[in-house]
């Protein structure tokens, strides 16, 4: 991981607000964090600073899980910005907050769970060569009517997209409308249905990174039918007191596209997007595609996986 260093911060900033957004003079940015992202919002806000004089930082108490909606002021201020960026303890990727801001025309860029070694080391990049990357992955499986991942830990599973699209996370957020993770690199899809086992041996919340152990569970129908593991258990179970089902969608299939991240950190944030490997989420799919609202969404990182689109073996991107 990279040091962690005041000028650090404000280089991966400016990597985020330039390269990555593309913040023009007159355009108005704000960003949305909270005490514990403190030092990386600053770093966010001095950088959009030196760009816009329309720039502005919100900070309110960190959610309960990822997902939950923020305060509803701070939801009406991220529709009325041209570049929204938020650096949160717990992800607004799956909000409706986030994706009536996208609505509304904001460029959004979401920083789930960020920690300042993971911005200074997954900013370190260049986001033009991932773009590619995950154009290339797209070109390989768009249109597949059946996806497999098989990987040496266990898992075993095929997805059919059916007419949901596949998308890229590139980190390069320049139209209106537009959304990525930052750090950024994966393509991905909410598939309309999924049959398999998934045994998680990267890194999975509320775990972190699965050192000697794993997450396995298994899926039916686009569901999922059992969970190996209590801890998540208990939270998909608390999810599924306010959506039913809904809380147990097999929500996402990403391939990583990120060369930059050389070895896991158990950040889900950042270990989702390692090139060559494949993530798999529980839960919300409606803000990447998907019809599935649920106030949770977990993903859990595969690690040396192969995949094939309609049988054939597709080329990933190495770290």
């Amino acid at each position: 991981m990279s040091e962690t260093t005041d000028e650090g911060l404000a280089a991966a900033a400016r990597t985020a607000i330039g390269q990555c957004m593309g913040l023009a003079a007159g355009e108005s940015c704000l960003v949305v964090t909270d005490e514990k992202r403190r030092a990386i919002g600053e770093a966010l806000y001095g950088a959009a600073l030196d760009v816009t004089d329309d720039a502005a930082i919100i900070r309110y108490p960190p959610g309960d899980q990822h997902g939950e909606e923020p305060p509803g002021s701070v939801a009406v201020a991220m529709r009325e910005a041209d570049v929204v960026l938020c650096p949160t303890t717990k992800s607004l990727s799956h909000t409706r907050a986030r994706t009536r801001a996208n609505e509304a025309g904001a460029r959004v860029a979401t920083l789930p769970g960020i920690t300042e070694d993971v911005f200074t080391t997954g900013l370190d990049a260049d986001y033009e060569a991932i773009a590619a990357a995950c154009e290339r992955i797209e070109q390989q499986v768009a249109g597949a009517d059946t996806v497999r991942v098989t990987a040496p830990a266990g898992t075993d599973i095929t997805i059919e997209p059916g007419d949901r699209e596949w998308l890229t996370d590139t980190g390069i957020v320049h139209d209106p409308g537009g959304m990525s993770n930052l750090p950024a690199g994966e393509t991905f899809v909410s598939p309309a249905t999924g049959d398999g086992r998934v045994v998680v041996d990267g890194t999975m919340m509320p775990h972190g990174l699965l050192e000697g152990r794993t997450v396995e569970f298994i899926v039916e129908d686009g569901r999922v039918v059992e969970m190996g593991d209590e801890e998540i258990a208990a939270q998909l179970a608390t999810a599924a007191e306010e959506v039913g089902d809904d809380a147990y969608n097999f929500a996402e299939l990403g391939i990583g596209a990120n060369t930059a991240v050389t070895e896991l950190a158990g950040s889900v944030l950042l270990d989702e997007k390692a090139a060559g490997t494949v993530h798999l989420a529980i839960g919300d799919d409606a803000g990447i595609g998907g019809d599935t609202e649920a106030p949770v969404h977990l993903d859990g990182i595969v690690t040396e996986p192969t995949v094939y689109a309609d049988g054939e073996e597709i080329t990933l991107p190495e770290r």
